[in-house]
Protein backbone atom coordinates (compact mmCIF):
# COMPACT_ATOMS: atom_id res chain seq x y z
CA UNK A 1 0.00 0.00 0.00
CA UNK A 2 1.36 3.42 -0.95
CA UNK A 3 1.87 6.06 1.72
CA UNK A 4 -0.95 8.25 0.41
CA UNK A 5 -3.31 5.26 0.43
CA UNK A 6 -2.16 4.29 3.92
CA UNK A 7 -3.00 7.74 5.26
CA UNK A 8 -6.40 7.63 3.60
CA UNK A 9 -7.06 4.15 4.99
CA UNK A 10 -6.11 5.27 8.52
CA UNK A 11 -8.38 8.30 8.28
CA UNK A 12 -11.27 6.19 7.00
CA UNK A 13 -10.63 3.54 9.65
CA UNK A 14 -10.68 6.17 12.42
CA UNK A 15 -13.88 7.68 11.02
CA UNK A 16 -15.69 4.37 10.65
CA UNK A 17 -14.47 3.21 14.07
CA UNK A 18 -15.79 6.40 15.65
CA UNK A 19 -19.20 6.02 14.01
CA UNK A 20 -19.46 2.34 14.97
CA UNK A 21 -18.33 3.10 18.52
CA UNK A 22 -20.92 5.85 18.94
CA UNK A 23 -23.69 3.66 17.55
CA UNK A 24 -22.82 0.67 19.72
CA UNK A 25 -22.32 2.75 22.83
CA UNK A 26 -25.74 4.38 22.33
CA UNK A 27 -27.32 0.95 22.01
CA UNK A 28 -25.41 -0.32 25.03
CA UNK A 29 -26.21 2.67 27.25
CA UNK A 30 -29.84 3.02 26.18
CA UNK A 31 -31.20 0.25 28.49
CA UNK A 32 -29.26 1.83 31.34
CA UNK A 33 -30.91 5.19 30.68
CA UNK A 34 -27.58 6.86 29.90
CA UNK A 35 -27.63 6.98 26.09
CA UNK A 36 -27.30 10.76 26.27
CA UNK A 37 -23.64 10.25 27.19
CA UNK A 38 -23.09 9.11 23.62
CA UNK A 39 -24.24 12.50 22.39
CA UNK A 40 -21.72 14.16 24.73
CA UNK A 41 -18.97 11.90 23.40
CA UNK A 42 -20.04 12.65 19.83
CA UNK A 43 -19.72 16.39 20.43
CA UNK A 44 -16.37 15.72 22.07
CA UNK A 45 -15.11 13.72 19.09
CA UNK A 46 -16.22 16.46 16.74
CA UNK A 47 -14.34 19.08 18.72
CA UNK A 48 -11.37 16.74 19.20
CA UNK A 49 -11.00 16.30 15.43
CA UNK A 50 -11.09 20.06 14.90
CA UNK A 51 -8.52 20.62 17.65
CA UNK A 52 -6.32 17.86 16.19
CA UNK A 53 -6.45 19.48 12.76
CA UNK A 54 -5.76 23.02 13.98
CA UNK A 55 -3.04 21.88 16.38
CA UNK A 56 -1.26 19.89 13.70
CA UNK A 57 -1.23 22.93 11.42
CA UNK A 58 0.11 25.15 14.20
CA UNK A 59 2.75 22.54 15.11
CA UNK A 60 3.94 22.35 11.49
CA UNK A 61 4.12 26.15 11.27
CA UNK A 62 6.13 26.37 14.49
CA UNK A 63 8.45 23.59 13.34
CA UNK A 64 9.03 25.43 10.07
CA UNK A 65 9.62 28.71 11.87
CA UNK A 66 12.32 27.12 14.03
CA UNK A 67 13.56 24.99 11.10
CA UNK A 68 12.86 21.73 12.87
CA UNK A 69 12.48 18.84 10.46
CA UNK A 70 13.02 15.12 10.53
CA UNK A 71 16.28 15.28 8.56
CA UNK A 72 18.22 17.96 10.42
CA UNK A 73 16.74 17.97 13.94
CA UNK A 74 15.35 14.49 14.37
CA UNK A 75 15.20 14.56 18.18
CA UNK A 76 13.47 17.93 18.35
CA UNK A 77 11.01 16.87 15.64
CA UNK A 78 10.06 13.63 17.38
CA UNK A 79 9.94 15.14 20.87
CA UNK A 80 7.72 18.01 19.71
CA UNK A 81 5.39 15.51 18.04
CA UNK A 82 5.31 13.38 21.17
CA UNK A 83 4.56 16.41 23.34
CA UNK A 84 1.71 17.66 21.16
CA UNK A 85 0.14 14.26 20.50
CA UNK A 86 0.54 13.18 24.12
CA UNK A 87 -1.03 16.37 25.42
CA UNK A 88 -4.00 15.92 23.10
CA UNK A 89 -4.35 12.21 23.88
CA UNK A 90 -4.33 12.85 27.62
CA UNK A 91 -6.81 15.68 27.03
CA UNK A 92 -9.25 13.23 25.48
CA UNK A 93 -8.83 10.90 28.44
CA UNK A 94 -9.60 13.76 30.79
CA UNK A 95 -12.68 14.66 28.75
CA UNK A 96 -13.85 11.03 28.72
CA UNK A 97 -13.43 10.68 32.48
CA UNK A 98 -15.19 13.94 33.23
CA UNK A 99 -18.02 13.00 30.87
CA UNK A 100 -18.38 9.58 32.49
CA UNK A 101 -18.16 11.15 35.94
CA UNK A 102 -21.00 13.55 35.10
CA UNK A 103 -23.27 10.64 34.12
CA UNK A 104 -22.52 8.34 37.08
CA UNK A 105 -24.41 10.42 39.64
CA UNK A 106 -27.00 8.21 41.34
CA UNK A 107 -26.30 5.30 39.02
CA UNK A 108 -26.20 1.70 40.20
CA UNK A 109 -22.77 0.08 40.28
CA UNK A 110 -23.32 -1.92 37.09
CA UNK A 111 -24.29 1.24 35.19
CA UNK A 112 -21.25 3.09 36.51
CA UNK A 113 -18.99 0.22 35.43
CA UNK A 114 -20.63 0.24 32.01
CA UNK A 115 -20.09 3.97 31.68
CA UNK A 116 -16.42 3.65 32.61
CA UNK A 117 -15.96 0.82 30.10
CA UNK A 118 -17.46 2.98 27.35
CA UNK A 119 -15.20 5.87 28.39
CA UNK A 120 -12.17 3.58 28.40
CA UNK A 121 -12.96 2.31 24.91
CA UNK A 122 -13.46 5.90 23.73
CA UNK A 123 -9.81 6.49 24.57
CA UNK A 124 -8.87 3.80 22.05
CA UNK A 125 -11.08 5.44 19.43
CA UNK A 126 -9.43 8.80 20.16
CA UNK A 127 -6.03 7.11 19.90
CA UNK A 128 -6.91 6.09 16.35
CA UNK A 129 -7.81 9.69 15.54
CA UNK A 130 -4.49 10.88 16.96
CA UNK A 131 -2.72 8.17 14.95
CA UNK A 132 -4.03 9.61 11.70
CA UNK A 133 -2.06 12.79 12.42
CA UNK A 134 0.96 11.28 14.20
CA UNK A 135 1.68 8.10 12.26
CA UNK A 136 5.06 6.97 13.54
CA UNK A 137 5.37 3.85 15.64
CA UNK A 138 6.91 5.78 18.53
CA UNK A 139 3.82 8.01 18.60
CA UNK A 140 1.48 5.04 18.46
CA UNK A 141 3.24 3.12 21.22
CA UNK A 142 3.46 6.13 23.48
CA UNK A 143 -0.06 7.42 22.86
CA UNK A 144 -1.87 4.11 23.33
CA UNK A 145 -0.20 3.65 26.71
CA UNK A 146 -0.82 7.29 27.60
CA UNK A 147 -4.49 7.04 26.61
CA UNK A 148 -5.21 4.15 28.93
CA UNK A 149 -2.90 5.23 31.77
CA UNK A 150 -4.26 8.78 31.83
CA UNK A 151 -7.84 7.48 31.75
CA UNK A 152 -7.10 5.35 34.80
CA UNK A 153 -5.30 8.18 36.60
CA UNK A 154 -8.05 10.69 35.83
CA UNK A 155 -10.68 8.13 36.88
CA UNK A 156 -9.04 7.76 40.27
CA UNK A 157 -8.35 11.49 40.55
CA UNK A 158 -10.87 13.43 38.38
CA UNK A 159 -9.83 16.74 39.89
CA UNK A 160 -6.45 16.43 38.16
CA UNK A 161 -8.14 16.15 34.76
CA UNK A 162 -10.31 19.16 35.57
CA UNK A 163 -7.22 21.09 36.72
CA UNK A 164 -5.14 20.30 33.62
CA UNK A 165 -7.81 20.51 30.93
CA UNK A 166 -10.89 22.06 32.54
CA UNK A 167 -10.06 25.52 31.25
CA UNK A 168 -10.43 24.23 27.70
CA UNK A 169 -13.60 22.27 28.37
CA UNK A 170 -15.16 25.34 29.98
CA UNK A 171 -14.77 27.20 26.66
CA UNK A 172 -17.34 24.90 25.08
Amino acid sequence: MHDDQKELFEALFASVLTIIFLGLSALLLWPAGRAWMTFSLMKGFWLFCIVMYVTSIVAVLIQRMFRVDIDTNFDAYVISGLAVSGFLQAGWSAFAVLTVHSFTGGAPVWVAVLLYVVGFISCYVAFNIVSTFYVGSIYRQTNVLLAFASFIIFSVWPASGRLLYGWFFDLF
